[in-house]
Parts: structure tokens; sequence; C-alpha cells
């Protein structure tokens, strides 16, 4: 996804909400999860009929699903029944799980309907739009889609999901998935039945329910790409959603195969500029007349390889969801506008990079954090996980890393992965270690922080270069420098090292950006006057 302005805001309202959710263990794997859902004007209650479809990982007397239990506030799911086979079974709800008591054995499939209702604290954003009309998003990510759905809420059990959504008769309802029905009921109710069949994680599992003005802006590979907008944002909704057609291509040419049936872009109420739901991205209600609107759908779109059909296994992996989408973006624009315009943009990332790590000195895979994932919705999660792949594209090679891109999507497509398996998947391809790249600038904090002194002896046309790395890790890095019109490349391996060149001229350190390095210094120093005066030298 990416941050809206009013993210910030929306973070301290659900701060302390992500950490709720208990992971499942490994009880459980669920395989598909069918969501009956009745929605109402009068109030803000819902009720649901849900039907989980569990593999038993191991024999148990009882499992448990991540499910919000009502508060003293009055808000949270409160569970009428529990049946498997039509038989009544013991239950219990504590304060974010339901708690079911059923013996199965190892390896056993069961399938229990859960009978709920009641006003969700979170995840199903029940509100108005800015034209005052009443709508309902689901808003899952982290861990939020226990707050209004029975379910395992954890990026590492994916399954497959049918919502069917029964709602007043003037709401549009998206979804996940294909459409397999839509059918007016009496008292001015209509039915609304949405099928996904590729497995998704919890996080990108929703539903929207709007007045809806819709497009089928049209097809790319046989997939049906829509627009979902406000009736008001018609005209610019409808032309802003466009981008779509031309983002979608660039990645199933360069990556694989897009795994969902259709490709719905959405204007909701997502606390985020964009949320990737699998086949149905909502962005923030201002993004359709959003002068960032490309980028945002180039990022979201890309998503829907990376974080959905490949998705992280835990969350400080989020980087492959965030970092990918985020170089992604990157590339896309690159293909677009140029390769001045990503150097544009890595210059621009690697500031926010270093002022990051002056407030938050961690890795980019942050185990630290236990709860609260909020946290990981920063710039090494996105910034630095993005030029971690543009380096590691410049290590390879254009050829060897789409490559290894495409090996690790396939992979995965549908699937979890970590960071390790990335990693293997890269080096399968390219026949190169990586683990040493992998170790420092993703499993290390910081990055390089380098003093560069630079002295010129214009008697022997002369030119020493000395990089100096200050930062408590040692760093092994390429560092390319621009002495006339040659761009020559160095290893760096030590704290210190010289570089001896003939030139009377300074360099000019990074000139194309491929290092993600601060540079504290970059003064020149001036030995030997063509007149036989006195040396100056400047700098440290």
């Amino acid at each position: 996804m990416q941050l809206s302005k009013y993210y910030v805001s929306a973070l301290l309202l659900i701060a302390g909400l992500s950490a709720n959710a208990q992971q499942l263990g490994s009880t459980i794997d669920v395989q598909h999860y069918r969501f009956a859902l009745q929605l109402n004007d009068a109030d803000n209650n819902i009720k649901g009929n849900a039907t989980v479809t569990a593999k038993f990982l191991q024999a148990a007397n009882t499992f448990s699903l991540d499910l919000k239990k009502k508060n003293a506030d009055g808000k949270g799911m409160v569970v009428s029944s529990v049946t498997e086979l039509g038989k009544a079974l013991k239950f219990t709800q504590d304060s974010n799980r339901l708690i079911i008591t059923a013996k199965a054995k190892a390896g056993s499939l069961h399938s229990y309907v859960i009978k709920y209702s009641g006003v969700p604290t979170d995840g199903l954003i029940i509100s108005t739009n800015n034209y005052g009309h009443r709508t309902f998003f689901g808003d899952n990510w982290p861990n939020r889609a226990h707050n209004w759905l029975p379910c395992a809420d954890h990026p590492s059990d994916k399954a497959t999901v049918d919502f069917i959504v029964t709602a007043p008769a003037h709401y549009g309802v998206i979804a996940n998935g294909a459409k397999v029905k839509e059918q007016t009921l009496p008292g001015k109710l209509k039915l609304t039945h949405w099928s996904e069949k590729a497995p998704i994680s919890t996080k990108v599992m929703v539903i929207g329910a709007a007045d809806f003005a819709i497009d089928h802006t049209g097809d790319v590979n046989g997939i049906p790409v829509y627009a979902y907008v406000f009736p008001e944002d018609k005209d610019t909704g409808f032309k802003s959603y466009t981008y779509a057609k031309e983002i979608l291509p660039y990645f199933i040419k360069n990556v694989g195969a897009f795994a969902y049936e259709k490709l719905a872009n959405v204007q909701s109420k997502t606390i985020f500029g964009g949320m990737e739901n699998a086949s149905c991205i909502f962005y923030f209600e201002e993004s359709v007349k959003s002068k960032t609107v490309e980028e945002l759908m180039a990022h979201e779109i890309a998503h829907q390889w990376f974080g959905d059909a490949a998705s992280e296994k835990s969350w400080p992996n989020l980087w492959l969801s965030e970092g990918f989408a985020t170089y992604m973006t990157n590339l896309y624009i690159e293909s677009k506008y140029g390769a001045e315009k990503l150097k544009e943009r890595l210059d621009i990332d690697r500031r926010q990079i270093i002022d990051f790590e002056k407030k938050r000195f961690t890795p980019v895979v942050d185990t630290a954090v236990k709860d609260n994932y909020m946290q990981l919705l920063n710039t090494n999660s996105y910034q630095k996980g993005g030029w971690v792949l543009h380096m590691l594209r410049r290590k390879l090679g254009d050829e060897l890393f789409w490559k290894g891109i495409r090996s690790y999507y396939a992979l995965y497509k549908n699937k979890n992965a970590d960071t390790d398996d990335l990693r293997r998947a890269m080096e399968q391809a390219s026949g190169v270690d990586l683990k040493q790249f992998f170790k420092q600038w993703l499993y290390t904090a910081g990055i390089p922080t380098l003093i560069i002194k630079q002295t010129l002896f214009k008697d022997s046309n002369k030119l020493t270069i000395q990089v100096i790395q200050t930062q408590k890790s040692l760093f092994q890095f390429p560092l390319e420098f621009k002495v006339g019109d040659k761009v020559l490349r160095k290893d760096i391996k030590d704290y210190s090292t010289v570089i001896e060149l003939e030139s009377s001229d300074a360099a000019a350190m990074e000139p194309n950006s491929n290092l993600l390095a601060d540079f504290v210094d970059m003064s020149i120093g001036t030995v030997g006057q063509a007149n036989g005066g006195s040396s100056q030298k400047s700098g440290r």
C-alpha cells in the first residue's frame, strides 16, 4: 500500500489494535472461506454467516480463529452458534479469539459454520464519502480483518474466498475475484456474490459497498479492467484510472502472468493512499484528482504480484511487499519516462533513508517489532527495500535480475516467501553468491557513511581519492565515480581505501545513483602548484 496524508492520524486511532490478533501457530491451515454478510442502512450492525474450511496440521481437541469480541463500547462481534455438519459445537470467545471445541485428526479437513453479528471496531470502515453517501469498505491491513471476519488473520495462511453480500439495492458491491451472481431480492435488497479462486491472505480479502459509477476500461491479455468511482467523480475518475491499462501489461511482460480474474480500481475510504486488495485495489477518495495517481496505481498494481500473489511469510519480511512495489514503480516510471527520472526518484529516496535511520536505526528485516505492525510501514520497508533491489539489479545486470525476479515469482505465486527464499531464487537464476549482499543490506542496520577525501597533485597530474567508512558495520560495495567523461568503478572492502588515478580533475562520486550511501564530505585538496608555490589542502 501507499501511505496517504491521512495515515498519521489514522494510525493514532488504530494503534494497539493491530497487535490484537493471535497467530494460529501450526494447528490449522484454512483452505476456503465463505462469508455471507448482511449490511443495512438503519445502523452499523452487520450479520455474518461464515463457513471456514480448514485442514488440521496436527491432531487437536480445540482450535481458534481470530475474531474481535464485543467490548465495553458495544463494538465487536458476538458469536451465536458454531456448527459442523449441522451439529452444534461448544465455543468460547476471549477478547480476540473464537475458541472452538472440535476433535480432529492430523490431515483431516473440516468445515465449520459460524453465525455472528455486531458493529465492527475496525477493519470494515462504515462511513460516508465526500458527498455524504454511506459506504462500506474493508480495510484489513495488517491484521485488522478479525474485527469483522472470523479468520486466520496472518499473511502466511492463504485461502480462497467467496463473499455473498446482501445489502440495500442502491449499493453496488465489489469484492475479490469474479462476480458469480447479482440478484434482486424482496424488500428493496440485492444479493451480490463474488468468488476468488486464487488463495489470498486476509490482509487483502475485502468487500466494498457504495453507490458506484462503473467503467469497463478494457481488457489486458484477457483480463477485464474496471474503474469503480463515486458518480460525482465519474468523468475525472474514469480518466485517471485508465493508467491501469498501461501499467498492467508492463508487469505481465516483465514478471509473469496476472494471478486474478479481473482488476478493479476502486475509489474508496481506505485509511491508506492505496490498498492492494487482490483484484480490487482501493484508493483514497481524492486519488481521482491526484497529480501522482499514475505512480500510486503502479505501486498498488505491482502489489498484485508482490504482496498479494507472492506474499511474505511473516511481518519482518514486509519489504518483500513494499520494497518490491516501490522499486517496481520506479522501473515502470523508468520504462516510460527515462533513466533520468529513475535517478531523480532514487536520489529523493536516498535522502529519506538517511534521515530515517537517524530516528530509527533498524535493519530492513526488522524482527524487533512484535506487535502494532503499522510501525513497519516505514522508510526501511519502502524506500530502502526498493534501493536494495536497485543495487541487486546493478550487481547482476538487467538480464539476470529479471530472470531471478521471474523465477522468484513463479516459485512463490499463490504461496509465501521470506527474504532467504528470495536470495536463493536470485542465486539460482544468476549463479552469484548473494549471502554477503543480503546480510549487509537487509539484515544489518544502517548504510555506508563515507568520507571522501580527494587530493589533486598538479605537478604530476595525479588524483588520490581516499574512501573512509565511518559506520560501525563494514560494508562491501562497488563505488562508481566520474573523472572527465569516464565512469570508473572501485570495489570497496575495507574501512579505508585509497584510489590513485592520472587526472587533472577531481572526481564526481556516484554519478548514476547506484549506491545507497551517505557521502559526508566530498572536499578537494590541491598539492604542488604549477608555479612551485606552497601546497594547499582543504577538507579533512
